[in-house]
């Protein structure tokens, strides 16, 4: 699908929203309940699957989520350690 696809950005509860086509999503290679990671890149809107991580046994998701949080908290500070 190559061509551009028109939505209306509609309000859902205090957020707002676009609706996509299934074809889209597929050849995206998305489907229902998967994560996404959007960002604004030059005034585009990007929007990445989120890849799927595969624990190691006795690995808590939970602690990954608030190690993932504190990285990006402390980000700058981590890039300046590395810098030294």
């Amino acid at each position: 699908m190559e061509e551009y696809v028109e939505r209306k950005v509609t309000k859902i509860g205090n957020s707002f929203g676009i609706t996509l086509p299934a074809d889209l999503l597929k050849e995206a290679g998305l489907s229902y309940g998967d994560n996404v990671q959007i960002k604004v890149e030059d005034g585009n809107i990007v929007i990445h699957k989120k890849e799927q991580l595969y624990l190691p046994d006795g690995v808590d998701a939970a602690f990954m989520d608030i190690l993932n949080d504190v990285i990006q908290e402390h980000d700058k500070a981590f890039k300046g350690l590395v810098d030294r």
